[in-house]
This record gives structure tokens, sequence and C-alpha cells, in this order.
């Protein structure tokens, strides 16, 4: 299983509100008002004909309020940014905005940005946006069948209102503490995942209001106003989302799903790391158009939805789950005698005999109660202390453990981590890119100048000497506190003289020619 720790919102680097270019202009932190101070900017954007009046222009919507079509490819035009800003901040109402960071460039064929009404309003409500125009919040997957109302947060009245009217024995659902079988498609998120999506839904919510001119949808002011609401669900590497409803919430940075579901995405139920999206935010603003016209570039996309799952279409790795109750000795006698499992295959009730029929969605057991399906850690200790502390750690667990041999724990810890992240980092030391600290541009050389080409600026280095070194002072520590190959120390040795020859400055004494005579 895979650590259930993560649960965060999915960030570009750097972190926009709002998918519209504006180069150079905004710095390095890619700040619209900054860009915005002057009244035109010079950007590579799509050439757009409003169909209404005629006018060039280059968003969806053209000044007039017509739609505008694309035509032939993008080119650098002059866009008359501070106006277009001071539209969006009449038609939203925000007189005081955010700082709205935006894109250097659009990364689609066509190049066609979005409103920069929806930055202002993502930056109102602190929400950032994919690529592809979406908002969205990663967690890790943890398959779950059964679970209580007490346990993911809801009392049993709303419990019933989502539709969980008995329990797993068939008998009214009366109490918080009764176990109910979860629907294939229903979820339940981190709190962090629901104090998010409050945030989204708010944005949502103020951009069907000032900017389409529709009626407010969520009105969420915490997390329990989301419960039965819908939302995307998509994996990494896949075009294809996956409708799911909110049912409750957890402590644990994870998100619960019905194996069905991960399966569904094209998971194998072991602990990966999938995305949510509000339905609303997927259908009003993800758009192909943002999206690079390559095979690559429509990965991680939801260009089509499932709104209904077929368990005989999923993987098959779901088809293996057991649903009995309890196993039968024949079970344990088998594993006495190291039997192949085939023998005793038909005993066992899995989820594969009951594709086709009405109990392949219900009707699901388990073998063992537990009071909490989040009881355990809720985060795991690998993303606390330092990398020394957690080294540590470890090698007083391995000591501790009869079957473990701490120095060969020791030589596996140097040899595939430690070595090559130090041999990594020296390499891209020596061939690292310079960055301009004040537009962000990088280059693969310095400019002869010195200077940024593109704004004068000062350049910095990417790879820095603390990032080449982090490693080697606690590789030379473990490595002589064990018992170690002498041939791994001289790795060691040779790897921190290569260091040292590269960032000791050797300093040499002014020299007279006659001093050699």
């Amino acid at each position: 299983m895979a650590r259930p720790e993560k649960s965060a919102p999915r960030k570009m680097q750097p972190a926009p509100h709002s998918l519209f270019p504006i180069g150079h202009e905004g710095g390095a932190q890619r700040l619209l008002l900054e860009a915005a101070t002057k009244e035109t900017i010079e950007v590579e954007v799509g050439l757009r004909i409003c169909a209404s009046c005629g006018k060039r222009w280059f968003l969806p919507k053209c000044s007039c309020g017509g739609h505008t079509v694309s035509r032939n490819g993008p080119t650098r035009q002059r866009i008359p940014l501070a106006e277009v800003l001071r539209t969006a901040l009449d038609r939203t109402g925000e007189s005081k905005p955010a700082d709205i960071k935006a894109v250097q460039g659009m990364i689609s064929r066509t190049k066609t940005p979005e409103p920069i009404e929806k930055g202002v309003l993502r930056a109102k409500h602190d929400v950032y946006v994919f690529k592809d125009g979406t908002t969205r919040f990663d967690m890790t997957n943890l398959p779950l069948t059964h679970f209580t109302p007490q346990e993911v947060g809801i009392s049993v009245e709303t419990a019933r209102r989502l539709g969980y009217m008995r329990d797993r024995g068939g008998g009214p659902l009366e109490r918080e503490d009764q176990t109910v079988e979860l629907r294939p498609q229903d979820i339940v998120v981190a709190r962090s995942c629901g104090e998010y999506l409050v945030r989204v839904a708010g944005f949502i919510d103020d951009l069907l209001e000032r900017l389409y001119g529709l009626g407010r949808f969520y009105e969420a002011k915490a997390p329990e106003d989301l419960l039965g609401h819908l939302v995307v669900t998509l994996a990494p590497h896949t075009s294809g989302g996956v409708l799911a409803r909110i049912v409750g919430f957890t402590d644990a940075n994870a998100c619960f799903a019905h194996p069905y579901l991960i399966a569904a995405r094209r998971r194998n139920c072991d602990g990966d790391e999938d995305s949510v999206i509000l339905l609303l935010d997927c259908l009003v603003n993800f758009s192909r158009a943002f999206l690079p016209d390559k095979r690559g570039g429509l990965m991680d996309a939801p260009l089509v939805l499932t709104t209904r799952i077929d368990p005989n279409e999923i993987d098959k790795e779901a088809h293996n789950l057991d649903v009995m109750p309890a196993y039968p000795t024949s079970l344990y006698e088998a594993a006495e005698r190291f039997a192949h499992p085939r023998e005793i295959e038909p005993q066992i009730d899995t989820v594969s005999k009951r594709i086709g029929s009405v109990l392949q969605y219900e009707g699901f057991a388990y073998t063992d109660e537990t009071s909490d399906v989040a009881l355990g850690p809720l985060a795991s200790a690998y993303g606390e202390g330092s990398m020394a502390e957690k080294i540590d750690k470890q090698l007083e667990l391995a000591l501790r453990i009869r079957a473990v041999d701490p120095n060969d724990v020791v030589a596996r810890i140097v040899v595939h981590h430690f070595l090559p992240d130090l041999i990594g980092n020296l390499k891209a030391f020596s061939s690292q890119q310079v960055r301009c600290t004040k537009c962000g541009e990088k280059y693969r050389r310095i400019p002869l100048r010195g200077k940024c080409l593109a704004c004068g600026g000062n350049l910095t280095l990417t790879v820095h000497e603390s990032s080449v070194k982090k490693y080697l002072e606690i590789s030379k520590r473990i490595s002589q506190q064990f018992e170690v190959s002498n041939y791994l120390r001289q790795r060691i040795d040779l790897i921190e003289d290569a260091i040292t020859s590269l960032f000791t400055n050797d300093k040499t004494q002014d020299l007279k020619l006659d001093d050699f005579f």
C-alpha cells in the first residue's frame, strides 16, 4: 500500500489563477496587475474575428458582446490589457482585486486565452487553475466497501437523504454506528478537500452570477454543504473522467472510494493518486482549446465522462475482490499444504462470479469489524522531520529486527538513493540553466552581456551548491558507523573529491616572474 497522505490542490509551477498570457510583463511572479500598468502589451495569441461586428479580437467573446471565430494561426499581437482588465473588474464588481497570477504564454494550437474575469474571481477565492481550465484537488486512493455515518461525519438523517436507508443487514438505518454498504460511485473525501472545494464552489457561483448572468448553484459555506454534489474523478495520464458523489469526509489525507470506482479510473486499488473536480467547474471551465494539439498534451484531461460504472468493463483486478463474511476451514487447510490457489478458488465468493447479476453492485461482505476506517496513521512519518532523522529512525528499527541486516540496509540506502542523487545533482549543476530574477526567462548558456536578453534583469543559478551536497555528510556518517564495503566508501570519497574540486575556490598568491628563478 502506498503511503496515504497526499491531499492537496493540483497546481502548476508557478501556480496561476488565470490562463491569460502576459509574456514577461508581469515579472517573475507573472502578476496580471503589474502587466496592466502598461496600457497595451505584445503577446502571442490566436487571431479571432467577431461574427457580429467583424472586429479582430483575441478572446472568444468580442467587446461588442458577439462571439468570435478563430482565423489562421497565432500571431504576436498588441492587446489592450489595461482596458480588458478594467472591463473585467467592472463586470465582476471587484474594485480591489488580489494579486492575480497569469501565465507567460498559452500552450495550445490556437492559443486562445480564457476571460480575465475567471482569474479575478479565482484570486478572490484563493483557488488555482490547471492547464485545462479546471481546478483540481489531488488525493491518494484508499479502497472502501462499507462505512458508518459516524466515521464519515454525517448524521443518520443526512445518510438517509443520500439514499442510505438500510444497513448492511437490511434493517432500517436508525443509528450513526450502523454499517452501510458504500455505493460504487460514492466517495468519502479528505476534509481538507471539502474545505478547498467550498472555495471552488464560491468561485463557480460568482462566475455564474457575474459573468454569465445566471443563478448561483452551490451556495456552499462549509464542506457539509457539498454532500450529495457530483464531482469528476480523474487519474493522471488518462483522458476519461468518472462521475462520483461526495457522501462524507474523513480526517485521513486520502479519498475513500469503492474498488469499482478506483478500477474504472484505470487504477489498481493500491494507493495511487487521483484528482477530484467539481462537476460544474468541469462543464463550465474545461476546454480543449487550452490543451496542446498533441496526443501527450491531451493526457490528464477529462475529454470523456463515464456516468455509470459497468463492472464488466473495468479492470479485471477488481473482479478478484472476495466478498465473503468468513473464510471456510478448507482455505486454511489448503494453506498448510501450500496448495495452488485454483484448488480453493471455487469455494470463495468473488466479484467475478457476480458479474451480470443483481449482486454485482451490492451484497458484499467482509470478515472483520473495525471501529473507524481512518483509525490508523493519518499521515506517514515520511513527510515529517529531516532526512537525517528519518535515516536514524530507519536504522534504529533495523537494529531491533533480527531478520534485518542493518549493514545491508545502509549499503542499499547509499547505493540506491544517496549516490544517484549526489551524482545526478553534480551533473545537473555542471550543465544547469540560468534564470532571470526579474522575468523568469531561462538560458542554457549565459548571454555575453551577462544580463537577461528579454528585460535586462540579473541572472541567477537554477541549481545551487546546497542541493548538490545535501546527502554527502549523511552518506559519510552512516558508511563509517556500519560495516559497508571498502569499494562503497571509496565511491563516496571520490564523489566528495569531485564536489570539493567544483566548489572550492583555490586562491593563488600573486607571483612575480623572478619568484620562479
